[in-house]
């Protein structure tokens, strides 16, 4: 009787290219991290610089991981918990500052604990559903439900970019913060929102689309401020058209 074959002992070892979601995922929370310390000294350009930055590395992250078969149940719930730091609380705390800090007795403080906490509800209510969609196998559906939180950050700094464009005082606190909280509102909302997955490019048009990406990117080092608020400006729209898609869905 010939003897089973040992199976082969585990491999203390792991290619280095396997780290590297990760290795990436730390950056954008270490970029995070430096924006919340460049505001607290005051320096709030810079740190919006950042938190663009990390919103740039959340996307990078997740295609690396994909794309090298490298992921795994702890890239995911650092991928989450940096989203949380980057995407809720650096631009709570920055528009607090900027804007809303001497308003204090207008509960202003209380605004940015809504939208922080709408952040944190945003992102496990993707978790649990991206989980549901490994257990059962259903492919989730092509549009994000809500806002989601790098987006909401991106429209929470609109007060911001406008003030560095301007050169202006930001807006008065009530109207920020009502600003804010309509954000923090629309990531925990059920409105189906735009995503970049549901997106097909034809072959035939992929070099106009890397005509308007280089377009983009020379609008961004020209006019960085400007560009910022006309990019939020069309996904706002985006956001009007989710809107009136869904009424009519629901009077049909």
């Amino acid at each position: 009787m010939s003897e089973l074959p040992k199976p082969e002992p585990e491999s203390d070892t792991q290619p280095f290219l396997a780290l590297l979601p990760n290795l990436v995922t730390m950056i954008g929370l270490c970029a995070g991290l430096t924006a919340i310390r460049f505001v607290l000294a005051g320096k709030f350009e810079l740190a919006v610089i950042l938190i663009i930055f990390s919103a740039v590395i959340d996307g990078l992250d997740g295609l690396l991981a994909r794309r090298l078969k490298a992921t795994s149940e702890i890239g995911a719930q650092l991928d989450s918990l940096s989203d949380f730091l980057n995407f809720g609380v650096a631009p709570g705390l920055l528009v607090y500052q900027f804007a809303l800090a001497e308003s204090e007795k207008m509960g202003s403080w209380i605004v940015v604990l809504v939208y922080v906490s709408c952040t944190c509800m945003r992102l496990a209510r993707f978790n649990v559903t991206q989980n549901k969609a490994a257990v059962t196998g259903i492919k989730p559906p092509a549009h994000f439900v809500g806002v989601p939180a790098p987006a909401g950050a991106m429209l929470a700094l609109l007060p911001a970019f406008v003030a560095f464009e301007t050169g202006a005082e930001p807006a008065p606190p009530l109207l920020t913060g009502a600003y804010l909280l309509g954000v923090g509102l629309l990531m925990v909302s059920r409105l189906p929102t735009f995503s970049p997955k549901s997106l097909r490019v034809p072959k035939a048009k992929t070099g106009w689309i890397m005509i308007a990406m280089a377009l983009v990117i020379g609008a961004l080092l020209a006019w960085f401020w400007l560009s910022l608020i006309l990019l939020t400006a069309v996904y706002g729209l985006s956001l009007l058209h989710s809107f009136y898609k869904a009424f009519r869905h629901g009077r049909g």
